[in-house]
């Protein structure tokens, strides 16, 4: 019975989780600096990319600021996000298993609070911090990007897919007591 709704939840996490690891959770800008007419940016990836956005190329004069040159490590946030991937496309397998189902599901929201925590008041304040010491103490304007709300939606998700699967538990024992 994998043509039901909670699959189609899982699935919408485990793309959710995709786009965590695809694009980037914030952006950071420097306005003129280090040259007069200049902008200094800088991403926030949760794998470590070279090079400036198109969107950035397409405009005014750039400098890329590199995510290797801080030495941010972001290996947990990876981490968790692979797990919430695995979790939630692994529970769309455990269909005959409704209570185990429930189970995993239920430490995927889990692991997926402690990702979106861990991405909001840990990794972007921290690489800000790294930055404003590689850049003489100034503080850069964070705008946060698709990375940072995708986790927020696939907590949605992962609670709309727990609750179709206590639907279907709670119709299978009222169909069993019917016998």
């Amino acid at each position: 019975m994998i043509q039901r709704i909670q699959t189609l939840w899982l699935l919408l996490v485990a793309g959710c989780m995709a786009l965590c690891l695809l694009t980037p959770v914030a952006k950071y800008n420097y306005e003129n600096m280090p040259t007069e007419g200049q902008r200094t940016e800088a991403r926030l990836d949760l794998f470590a990319r070279d090079g400036a956005d198109m969107a950035s190329q397409m405009g005014e004069p750039v400098v890329n600021y590199s995510q290797r040159m801080t030495g941010m490590e972001t290996w947990p946030l990876v981490t968790l996000v692979m797990v919430c991937g695995v979790i939630a496309l692994g529970s769309i397998f455990l269909y005959k298993r409704r209570t185990l189902q429930v189970r995993i599901v239920a430490l995927g929201f889990l692991l997926n609070v402690v990702y979106a925590f861990l991405v909001f008041f840990w990794a972007v304040d921290r690489y800000a911090d790294l930055l404003a010491a590689g850049m003489g103490g100034e503080r850069p304007e964070v705008a946060w990007q698709v990375g940072a709300f995708a986790p927020l939606a696939s907590l949605v998700f992962f609670f709309l897919a727990q609750r179709a699967i206590k639907k279907d538990e709670a119709l299978v024992r009222a169909a069993d007591r019917l016998r």
